[in-house]
């Protein structure tokens, strides 16, 4: 068994679980969080969180607390370089990864982990931004799951035309020239939720969901973590550029993106989904990047409807 790692239920709002280190292939050592269903003799299943940059495992305690109340398990991870995963450089605020396939090592370490914990089968898929593009990935790497949930998923990022050939040519040169580990231009070290308000955030049109996550790295700084560095952001958009080349996988899938959407680039998601099939896009009106933490009439349509796509690919209840 894994070694137990520490699990901040409190702020996650003390659902039932448990976290564990795990050490990947490479030796990285990552930190993964399991949530049982709230009736195992009963369980349908379980649900693979597969979180967003900056994110971390105690954030999805919510969510998987709606998906035990309806007998799904859930696992989520703090991804290597983020969380209290290892982080990769002296510098603990650069959000950095050597290339954006070791995250795919991390994915692997995870489900082992599944598969040694005995969580019920079929699996299900739920991936949030950078989560989204690392999930689409293990996708074409032959993750075994029956359904995949998107959120805001990462396929492009916005900025502007005149923008992407500076961010294109100045982090391909970082790396020849050495610089790769400095931040990527108008990024800092202090953790985007804490140096922004509730009125100016662009990730939740939600105060009180927006309050808790600063009070979620209050409580815990070792959590936070600061903008990517520009190796981190080359890596990402060669991996997106990649991801963007392949065809759309045959399974069933749902993704939801935000009219408000300010992070991600709406266009590629929409393009996506167009070519998805049998995949459904859900716009939600008003909704900003974290629709799991948007306003409740939002969050509950979200979490519905990813319900329905799981219960269909899942076996019936006695």
């Amino acid at each position: 068994m894994a070694d137990a790692a520490p699990y901040y239920a409190a702020i996650a709002g003390n659902p039932d679980g448990a976290c564990h280190w795990l050490l990947t292939v490479d030796g990285v050592r990552v930190r993964v969080g399991h949530w049982p269903a709230r009736d195992p003799s009963a369980a349908r299943g379980t649900v693979l969180i597969f979180p967003g940059r900056t994110e971390y495992v105690e954030k999805y305690g919510r969510t998987a607390a709606d998906f035990a109340a309806q007998g799904f398990a859930s696992v989520a991870i703090d991804w290597r370089g983020q969380g209290i995963a290892d982080r990769l450089l002296a510098n603990r605020a650069v959000g950095h990864v050597n290339v954006f396939a070791d995250y795919q090592l991390d994915a692997k370490a995870l489900l082992a982990h599944v598969k040694a914990l005995g969580l019920p089968e079929p699996y299900h898929l739920l991936g949030h931004s950078m989560g989204g593009c690392i999930a689409l990935r293990s996708l074409y790497e032959g993750i075994d799951v029956r359904s995949v949930m998107f959120s805001a998923p990462m396929w492009g990022i916005q900025m502007s035309a005149a923008l992407r050939p500076i961010a294109w040519g100045l982090s391909s040169m970082s790396k020849p020239l050495g610089f790769g580990e400095l931040f990527a231009p108008g990024q800092q070290a202090e953790t985007y939720v804490l140096r922004t308000t509730a009125d100016e955030n662009t990730l939740t049109s939600d105060a009180a969901s927006f309050d808790v996550l600063q009070q979620h790295l209050k409580q815990h700084p070792d959590l936070a973590l600061g903008g990517p560095s520009l190796h981190w952001l080359n890596e990402s958009l060669r991996e997106m550029r990649a991801l963007s080349r392949q065809p759309s996988p045959d399974l069933p899938c749902v993704t939801f993106l935000g009219t408000e959407e300010s992070i991600v680039d709406p266009i590629r998601i929409r393009k996506r989904m167009a070519r998805w099939p049998g995949g459904e896009l859900v716009e939600l009106e008003g909704a900003r990047h974290e629709v799991l933490m948007e306003a409740e009439p939002i969050r509950a349509r979200v979490i519905a409807r990813t319900l329905r796509l799981f219960d269909a690919h899942s076996p019936a209840l006695a």
